[in-house]
Protein backbone atom coordinates (compact mmCIF):
# COMPACT_ATOMS: atom_id res chain seq x y z
CA UNK A 1 0.00 0.00 0.00
CA UNK A 2 1.54 3.33 -0.47
CA UNK A 3 2.35 5.52 2.24
CA UNK A 4 4.62 8.37 3.22
CA UNK A 5 8.10 8.06 2.32
CA UNK A 6 9.29 7.91 6.17
CA UNK A 7 6.86 4.74 6.21
CA UNK A 8 7.74 3.40 2.66
CA UNK A 9 11.20 2.11 4.26
CA UNK A 10 9.63 -0.37 6.46
CA UNK A 11 9.60 -2.96 3.92
CA UNK A 12 9.24 -6.61 5.05
CA UNK A 13 11.36 -8.96 3.53
CA UNK A 14 10.94 -12.66 3.51
CA UNK A 15 11.67 -15.54 0.85
CA UNK A 16 9.69 -15.91 -2.35
CA UNK A 17 11.07 -19.66 -2.66
CA UNK A 18 9.55 -20.66 1.01
CA UNK A 19 7.24 -23.32 -1.07
CA UNK A 20 10.22 -25.00 -1.99
CA UNK A 21 12.09 -24.73 1.32
CA UNK A 22 10.03 -26.35 3.23
CA UNK A 23 11.29 -29.45 1.08
CA UNK A 24 14.45 -28.79 2.43
CA UNK A 25 13.87 -27.48 6.41
CA UNK A 26 11.81 -28.77 9.01
CA UNK A 27 11.02 -26.67 12.09
CA UNK A 28 7.88 -24.38 13.92
CA UNK A 29 9.66 -21.07 12.31
CA UNK A 30 8.70 -22.64 8.93
CA UNK A 31 4.99 -23.22 9.84
CA UNK A 32 4.66 -20.24 11.27
CA UNK A 33 6.05 -18.86 8.37
CA UNK A 34 3.94 -20.65 5.76
CA UNK A 35 1.11 -20.84 7.72
CA UNK A 36 1.43 -16.26 7.47
CA UNK A 37 2.47 -17.01 3.64
CA UNK A 38 -0.21 -14.35 2.40
CA UNK A 39 0.44 -11.39 4.99
CA UNK A 40 4.66 -12.09 3.99
CA UNK A 41 3.53 -12.44 0.35
CA UNK A 42 2.07 -9.41 0.40
CA UNK A 43 5.03 -7.67 2.06
CA UNK A 44 7.24 -9.26 -0.41
CA UNK A 45 5.52 -8.18 -3.19
CA UNK A 46 4.52 -4.85 -1.98
CA UNK A 47 8.11 -4.23 -1.94
CA UNK A 48 8.40 -4.83 -6.01
CA UNK A 49 5.18 -2.72 -7.12
CA UNK A 50 3.88 -0.65 -4.46
CA UNK A 51 0.00 -1.57 -3.80
CA UNK A 52 -1.91 1.26 -3.79
CA UNK A 53 -5.23 0.99 -1.13
CA UNK A 54 -7.62 -0.25 -3.88
CA UNK A 55 -5.29 -3.26 -5.17
CA UNK A 56 -3.87 -4.28 -1.53
CA UNK A 57 -7.39 -5.98 -0.52
CA UNK A 58 -7.59 -8.06 -3.49
CA UNK A 59 -4.19 -8.96 -3.52
CA UNK A 60 -4.46 -10.49 0.51
CA UNK A 61 -7.49 -12.34 -0.42
CA UNK A 62 -6.09 -14.22 -3.58
CA UNK A 63 -2.34 -14.71 -1.53
CA UNK A 64 -4.77 -16.49 1.28
CA UNK A 65 -6.68 -18.24 -1.55
CA UNK A 66 -3.36 -19.44 -3.11
CA UNK A 67 -1.92 -20.82 0.14
CA UNK A 68 -5.15 -22.34 0.30
CA UNK A 69 -4.65 -24.56 -3.14
CA UNK A 70 -0.96 -25.08 -2.66
CA UNK A 71 -1.96 -26.96 0.92
CA UNK A 72 -4.34 -28.92 -0.78
CA UNK A 73 -2.37 -29.75 -3.69
CA UNK A 74 1.19 -30.05 -3.34
CA UNK A 75 2.13 -30.06 0.28
CA UNK A 76 0.53 -33.60 0.17
CA UNK A 77 3.24 -34.02 -2.87
CA UNK A 78 5.97 -32.39 -0.64
CA UNK A 79 5.39 -34.86 2.31
CA UNK A 80 5.63 -38.37 -0.33
CA UNK A 81 8.92 -37.00 -1.43
CA UNK A 82 10.26 -36.53 1.98
CA UNK A 83 8.89 -40.16 3.34
CA UNK A 84 10.94 -41.12 0.33
CA UNK A 85 13.79 -40.20 1.25
CA UNK A 86 13.54 -40.89 4.66
CA UNK A 87 13.55 -44.77 3.22
CA UNK A 88 16.54 -43.91 0.77
CA UNK A 89 18.86 -42.19 3.33
CA UNK A 90 20.37 -45.03 5.44
CA UNK A 91 21.51 -46.25 1.95
CA UNK A 92 23.90 -45.18 -0.95
CA UNK A 93 22.13 -42.65 -3.59
CA UNK A 94 22.38 -42.43 -7.39
CA UNK A 95 22.54 -38.54 -9.19
CA UNK A 96 19.64 -40.07 -11.09
CA UNK A 97 17.57 -40.57 -8.03
CA UNK A 98 18.46 -37.01 -6.78
CA UNK A 99 17.76 -35.86 -9.88
CA UNK A 100 13.89 -37.28 -10.53
CA UNK A 101 13.42 -35.27 -6.68
CA UNK A 102 14.66 -32.20 -8.29
CA UNK A 103 12.66 -33.05 -10.81
CA UNK A 104 9.77 -33.52 -9.17
CA UNK A 105 9.76 -30.66 -6.87
CA UNK A 106 10.27 -27.96 -10.00
CA UNK A 107 7.33 -29.60 -11.65
CA UNK A 108 5.62 -28.60 -7.92
CA UNK A 109 6.88 -25.27 -7.80
CA UNK A 110 5.58 -24.68 -12.08
CA UNK A 111 1.87 -25.93 -10.85
CA UNK A 112 2.33 -23.40 -7.97
CA UNK A 113 2.72 -19.99 -10.58
CA UNK A 114 0.63 -21.48 -12.65
CA UNK A 115 -2.27 -21.25 -10.03
CA UNK A 116 -0.91 -18.22 -9.72
CA UNK A 117 -1.53 -16.72 -12.48
CA UNK A 118 -5.14 -16.28 -12.88
CA UNK A 119 -4.93 -13.35 -10.30
CA UNK A 120 -1.36 -12.64 -11.29
CA UNK A 121 -2.81 -11.51 -14.52
CA UNK A 122 -5.68 -9.20 -12.64
CA UNK A 123 -3.20 -7.94 -10.75
CA UNK A 124 -1.12 -7.01 -14.38
CA UNK A 125 -3.98 -5.12 -15.34
CA UNK A 126 -4.44 -2.83 -12.64
CA UNK A 127 -0.57 -1.59 -12.22
CA UNK A 128 -0.34 1.64 -13.92
CA UNK A 129 2.98 3.95 -14.98
CA UNK A 130 4.44 4.66 -11.55
CA UNK A 131 4.09 1.13 -10.26
CA UNK A 132 6.04 -0.32 -13.01
CA UNK A 133 8.66 2.50 -12.63
CA UNK A 134 9.13 1.53 -8.88
CA UNK A 135 9.70 -2.73 -10.21
CA UNK A 136 12.02 -1.42 -12.70
CA UNK A 137 13.99 0.52 -9.82
CA UNK A 138 13.71 -2.72 -7.21
CA UNK A 139 15.29 -4.80 -10.07
CA UNK A 140 17.84 -2.27 -10.76
CA UNK A 141 18.64 -2.25 -6.80
CA UNK A 142 18.68 -6.39 -7.14
CA UNK A 143 21.07 -5.90 -10.20
CA UNK A 144 23.69 -3.91 -7.76
CA UNK A 145 23.02 -6.12 -4.88
CA UNK A 146 24.17 -9.33 -6.92
CA UNK A 147 26.80 -7.68 -8.33
CA UNK A 148 28.34 -7.29 -4.80
CA UNK A 149 27.83 -10.01 -4.03
CA UNK A 150 28.91 -12.21 -6.79
CA UNK A 151 30.49 -10.12 -9.88
CA UNK A 152 32.72 -7.99 -7.57
CA UNK A 153 34.47 -11.09 -6.02
CA UNK A 154 37.55 -12.91 -7.53
CA UNK A 155 37.07 -16.22 -8.28
CA UNK A 156 38.56 -17.51 -4.80
CA UNK A 157 36.20 -15.33 -2.89
CA UNK A 158 33.03 -16.51 -4.85
CA UNK A 159 34.20 -20.34 -4.23
CA UNK A 160 34.80 -19.41 -0.86
CA UNK A 161 31.18 -18.02 -0.57
CA UNK A 162 29.20 -20.74 -2.11
CA UNK A 163 31.51 -23.21 0.23
CA UNK A 164 30.79 -21.59 3.28
CA UNK A 165 26.43 -22.01 2.11
CA UNK A 166 27.11 -25.33 1.37
CA UNK A 167 28.69 -26.31 4.30
CA UNK A 168 26.34 -24.81 6.21
CA UNK A 169 23.62 -27.13 4.91
CA UNK A 170 25.10 -29.98 4.74
CA UNK A 171 25.72 -29.81 8.55
CA UNK A 172 22.33 -28.85 9.31
CA UNK A 173 21.74 -31.73 7.53
CA UNK A 174 23.92 -34.43 8.09
CA UNK A 175 26.19 -33.20 11.26
CA UNK A 176 29.63 -31.76 11.55
CA UNK A 177 31.15 -32.91 8.40
CA UNK A 178 34.90 -34.69 8.85
CA UNK A 179 38.17 -33.13 6.89
CA UNK A 180 37.95 -35.45 4.06
CA UNK A 181 34.31 -35.04 3.59
CA UNK A 182 34.94 -30.84 3.78
CA UNK A 183 37.84 -31.52 1.42
CA UNK A 184 35.62 -33.28 -1.00
CA UNK A 185 32.88 -30.34 -0.75
CA UNK A 186 35.57 -27.71 -1.55
CA UNK A 187 36.75 -29.79 -4.63
CA UNK A 188 32.76 -29.82 -5.55
CA UNK A 189 32.96 -25.95 -5.49
CA UNK A 190 36.02 -25.74 -7.25
CA UNK A 191 35.12 -27.67 -10.17
CA UNK A 192 31.67 -26.51 -10.30
CA UNK A 193 30.47 -24.66 -13.89
CA UNK A 194 29.02 -21.91 -11.91
CA UNK A 195 29.21 -18.73 -13.73
CA UNK A 196 27.73 -15.89 -12.04
CA UNK A 197 27.72 -13.50 -15.15
CA UNK A 198 26.32 -15.85 -16.80
CA UNK A 199 22.85 -16.10 -14.41
CA UNK A 200 23.25 -12.45 -13.94
CA UNK A 201 22.85 -11.75 -17.34
CA UNK A 202 20.07 -14.11 -17.87
CA UNK A 203 18.22 -12.97 -14.98
CA UNK A 204 18.67 -9.26 -16.38
CA UNK A 205 17.28 -10.44 -19.86
CA UNK A 206 14.19 -11.98 -17.68
CA UNK A 207 13.47 -8.57 -15.99
CA UNK A 208 13.47 -6.59 -19.19
CA UNK A 209 11.06 -9.42 -20.46
CA UNK A 210 8.79 -9.13 -17.79
CA UNK A 211 8.78 -5.26 -17.82
CA UNK A 212 8.09 -5.36 -22.01
CA UNK A 213 4.99 -7.91 -21.09
CA UNK A 214 3.54 -5.44 -18.36
CA UNK A 215 3.67 -2.06 -20.25
CA UNK A 216 2.36 -4.04 -23.13
CA UNK A 217 -0.58 -5.04 -21.19
CA UNK A 218 -1.69 -1.72 -20.42
CA UNK A 219 -0.86 -0.08 -23.77
CA UNK A 220 -2.39 -3.01 -25.83
CA UNK A 221 -5.62 -2.81 -23.56
CA UNK A 222 -4.82 -7.21 -23.71
CA UNK A 223 -7.75 -9.09 -22.43
CA UNK A 224 -7.95 -10.90 -19.06
CA UNK A 225 -7.46 -14.76 -20.93
CA UNK A 226 -4.48 -13.26 -23.35
CA UNK A 227 -2.68 -11.47 -20.03
CA UNK A 228 -2.68 -15.13 -18.26
CA UNK A 229 -1.88 -16.88 -21.12
CA UNK A 230 1.42 -14.65 -21.31
CA UNK A 231 2.00 -14.87 -18.16
CA UNK A 232 1.78 -18.83 -18.20
CA UNK A 233 4.27 -18.66 -21.18
CA UNK A 234 6.66 -16.80 -19.33
CA UNK A 235 6.62 -19.20 -16.53
CA UNK A 236 6.94 -22.29 -18.32
CA UNK A 237 10.11 -20.56 -20.25
CA UNK A 238 11.71 -20.29 -17.01
CA UNK A 239 11.11 -23.68 -15.55
CA UNK A 240 11.89 -25.13 -18.95
CA UNK A 241 14.09 -22.97 -21.20
CA UNK A 242 13.58 -23.22 -24.94
CA UNK A 243 16.83 -24.94 -27.08
CA UNK A 244 19.78 -22.57 -26.63
CA UNK A 245 23.03 -21.76 -24.63
CA UNK A 246 20.86 -21.22 -21.03
CA UNK A 247 18.86 -24.22 -21.35
CA UNK A 248 22.37 -26.23 -21.93
CA UNK A 249 24.05 -24.76 -19.24
CA UNK A 250 21.19 -25.21 -16.84
CA UNK A 251 20.88 -28.98 -17.50
CA UNK A 252 24.86 -29.40 -17.29
CA UNK A 253 24.22 -27.51 -13.45
CA UNK A 254 21.26 -29.57 -12.58
CA UNK A 255 23.56 -33.02 -13.60
CA UNK A 256 26.18 -31.40 -11.44
CA UNK A 257 24.65 -30.28 -9.00
CA UNK A 258 22.64 -34.31 -8.57
CA UNK A 259 26.58 -36.07 -9.37
CA UNK A 260 27.78 -33.88 -6.18
CA UNK A 261 24.72 -34.21 -3.86
CA UNK A 262 25.03 -38.35 -4.19
CA UNK A 263 28.83 -37.87 -3.92
CA UNK A 264 28.53 -35.76 -0.78
CA UNK A 265 25.80 -38.23 0.77
CA UNK A 266 27.85 -41.59 0.19
CA UNK A 267 30.74 -40.41 1.58
CA UNK A 268 28.76 -40.17 4.67
CA UNK A 269 29.00 -42.36 7.84
CA UNK A 270 26.10 -43.73 9.21
CA UNK A 271 26.02 -42.01 12.40
CA UNK A 272 25.10 -38.64 9.87
CA UNK A 273 23.14 -41.04 7.89
CA UNK A 274 20.89 -41.55 11.14
CA UNK A 275 21.06 -37.82 11.73
CA UNK A 276 19.55 -37.08 7.91
CA UNK A 277 16.90 -39.97 8.62
CA UNK A 278 15.58 -37.78 12.15
CA UNK A 279 15.96 -34.83 9.97
CA UNK A 280 13.66 -36.01 7.43
CA UNK A 281 11.13 -37.34 10.03
CA UNK A 282 10.98 -34.26 11.57
CA UNK A 283 10.43 -32.85 7.90
CA UNK A 284 7.82 -35.02 7.60
CA UNK A 285 5.89 -34.20 10.78
CA UNK A 286 6.03 -30.25 10.06
CA UNK A 287 4.44 -31.21 6.91
CA UNK A 288 1.88 -33.48 7.88
CA UNK A 289 1.16 -30.76 10.71
CA UNK A 290 0.60 -27.92 7.84
CA UNK A 291 -1.76 -30.04 6.26
CA UNK A 292 -4.29 -31.33 9.01
CA UNK A 293 -4.00 -27.32 9.82
CA UNK A 294 -7.61 -25.68 9.02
Amino acid sequence: MRQPATSRARRVKTIFALLLALSLMGCSAVKLAYNNLPELGYWWLDGYVDFDSAQTPRVREQLARLLATHRKNELPKLLAWVEKAQQMAPADVTPSQVCAFSEDVRRSLLATALDASGPGAELALSLDASQLAHLEGKYAKINAEYASDWLDRSTDQQHKKRYDAFLDRSEDFYGALDREQRTLLRQMVDRASFDPRRVDAERRQRQQESLALLRSFGRNGTPLADVRAAIDAYAKRIASPPPGAWREQQQAQLQEGCEHVAELHNATHPAQREKAVRRLQGYAQDLRDLIAAP
